[in-house]
């Protein structure tokens, strides 16, 4: 299915299917913080200082890689807003192009296949690609994850609830 959608709710592994999409709101790259994050956790030249930026292979200021990562979790966790968190398994990251200042980020999530486990009935893993990209449509992340997502526990099932909802 192509449906796009808002998370608005706890997602449960009996609530997700193969094909669903998801979209994110956006967040703003701002350079000053660009530039704190690189300081602390990837202080390379090309993240820091706007000449240094320009002689090296982005021709401009880069944010970290790590930084672009770290603004595509948070629009993850908003727009799928799976019952436990987010709780990660590993996964493949790609950088086609560099993040700049003034860059609005959102992303594209798609469920691309769901395992359940044989082990512990009550979780599987979802494999989400997540696309993030700027605010010209270009492609500056692609992330694909293994995630653990829980099933509905039976007291949270609607259809299990009396008419006082309890």
């Amino acid at each position: 299915m192509d449906q796009k959608m808002e998370a608005t709710a706890t997602l449960y592994l009996d609530d997700l299917r193969v094909g669903q999409r998801f979209a994110s709101g956006t967040y703003r790259m701002d350079e000053e913080r660009m530039k704190a994050f690189a300081a602390e956790f990837d202080p390379q030249p090309f993240h820091l200082d706007e000449t240094a930026a320009k002689l090296s292979i982005f021709r401009g200021l880069a944010a970290s890689g790590w930084h672009t990562a770290a603004a595509t979790m948070r629009l993850m966790v908003e727009s799928l807003p799976f019952a436990g968190g987010m709780a990660g398994l590993g996964g493949e990251i790609a950088w086609p192009r560099p993040t700049r200042p003034g860059d609005t980020l959102r992303t594209e999530s798609e469920i691309i296949e769901i395992v359940p486990s044989r082990s512990k009935p009550n979780q599987g893993i979802v494999i989400v690609r997540s696309v993030t990209l700027n605010q010209h449509g270009e492609d500056v992340q692609v992330f694909t994850a293994k995630i653990i997502v829980f099933k509905r526990p039976v007291d949270a099932n609607p259809s299990t609830m009396n008419a006082s909802g309890s």
